[in-house]
């Protein structure tokens, strides 16, 4: 029997997010459909913010319409997380989702709270602003994500959230050139001020080389949140420690070609390649091993002095 909703979920994610698509089919069946089906409400509520399709296309919605949309995937949201019935396939997802793990509502507004900062135009003058968003548009889906593996203790969640916030400070350096000429800088404007660029004029060719010294920075600072991340996967499910262990290496790697290639990081969009992903898959799956195993008799190292919403 076809199930439209799930179909709908999985359209999403193939057509929206070609890194994370590859690692999710290695999760089991059950736990791959759920996280389809809450990425497809995720990525629906920033498109509908930002005037996207799948996350394509420019940025551009006016902002009384934005915060009318806002209120909108707010009142909608609740109704699911209510279990009101919906034919909506995005809403109907995530009301599957949600009541099957207890996802708090608190954690799903968290991420609306996130594109709120975008429609109020929210300026970061700092790292820690830098991560306070990046929690609520992706900390907070790793935390998601991680209940709908069977996660439900403190630390192993936070872990979670650390990997998030860790591929939305990679997100922001690939993207930083885009963003900016949508009128969006999520670099910390301390950086851009100690380097001379005017934060309306991050997208311009003559500060290509600055901000690609900021990108490398933003980076840099990605890096221990990846690190804490890998002591997450002995807690799940061998093959959902393969899958975020892919998804891990895949968007580690995005940041790192954003490092290598400085100022022509944004002459086109930065992707993994097949033959890379390949690779990263059976290193993934090496990671997910080590993990399960020989890491599964040490005791984890405490988690850094890291930033944290949880």
């Amino acid at each position: 029997m076809t199930d439209a909703v799930l179909d709908h979920s999985r359209r999403a994610i193939d057509q929206g997010s070609r890194s994370f698509a590859v690692a999710s089919r290695l999760f089991p069946g059950s736990v791959r459909d759920d996280a389809w089906m809450l990425y497809a409400w995720c990525r629906h509520c920033d498109d509908e913010i930002d005037g996207q399709v799948l996350g394509h296309g420019a940025v551009g919605v006016d902002p009384v319409l934005a915060r009318r949309k806002l209120n909108e995937l707010r009142a909608r949201t609740a109704a699911a997380l209510a279990g009101e019935p919906t034919t909506d396939p995005v809403f109907a997802a995530f009301q599957r989702v949600a009541v099957r793990h207890a996802i708090p509502a608190e954690e799903a507004m968290d991420l609306l709270e996130g594109f709120e900062m975008d429609v109020l135009g929210r300026r970061y003058d700092t790292l820690e602003d830098t991560l306070d968003y990046s929690y609520h548009v992706a900390g907070v889906v790793g935390v998601m994500m991680a209940r709908i593996m069977g996660v439900d203790d403190a630390p192993t969640l936070r872990r979670a959230q650390d990997l998030g916030l860790a591929f939305q400070l990679t997100n922001i350096a690939r993207d930083v050139v885009e963003d900016a000429r949508g009128g969006r800088v999520y670099l910390p404007g301390a950086w851009l001020d100690e380097a001379g660029v005017p934060r309306d004029r991050v997208h311009a060719p003559e500060h290509r080389a600055a901000v690609a010294q900021a990108a490398r920075r933003l980076v840099q600072a990605a890096e221990p949140f990846y690190a804490s991340a890998r002591w997450g996967l002995r807690d799940l499910n061998p093959r959902s420690a393969w899958a975020i262990a892919t998804a891990r290496g895949v968007y580690r790697s995005i940041g790192r070609h954003v490092s290598r290639a400085g100022p022509t990081a944004w002459d086109g969009r930065t992707r993994v390649d097949r033959t890379a992903k390949l690779l990263l898959l059976g290193r993934g799956g090496l990671i997910a091993v080590w993990s399960k195993t020989l890491d599964a008799w040490r005791t984890p190292p405490p988690r850094p002095a890291l930033w944290t919403r949880i």
